[in-house]
């Protein structure tokens, strides 16, 4: 596989961060279409306690405020680059309404899997584990 030049791969990792601070943005917000256009249609999340659910289980709760975000601040977020996939890591304080149960605000390791798929990047896999 061909190396990035720096320059070109520093670009792609600020592209990628960008992209995830919009889909945190549009999670908080409840825009899903612009949640849906960010997440693949095989996206998958794994949850702090373990469940799993597909993009449209996910994005369904969020569109039915079961599951609504109240704030999702990312720190650094770490960008591993491969071809057309991409590896984010960071922390980051959530806090959500869950189910009509308000979670306290917490932090929470998050690693997010991306692919380039005609052309624009898309989370396909995300997965949150709660700091205690």
């Amino acid at each position: 596989m061909e190396e990035l030049d720096p320059g070109r791969q520093a670009a792609l990792q600020e592209q990628l961060r960008d992209i995830e601070r919009s889909r945190l943005r549009a999670l908080v917000d409840g825009d899903l279409v612009v949640a849906r256009s960010l997440h693949a249609d095989d996206f998958q999340l794994v949850t702090p306690i373990g469940s799993m659910l597909s993009r449209e289980e996910y994005l369904g709760a969020i569109a039915a405020g079961h599951m609504r975000y109240l704030s999702w601040e990312p720190g650094e977020i770490e960008v591993r680059l491969h071809g057309d996939a991409a590896v984010l890591r960071y922390q980051a304080q959530l806090e959500i309404n869950f189910g009509g149960q308000a979670v306290p605000r917490s932090r929470y390791w998050h690693i997010d899997s991306y692919e380039r798929r005609d052309g624009r990047w898309q989370a396909v896999w995300s997965q949150a584990t709660a700091i205690r």
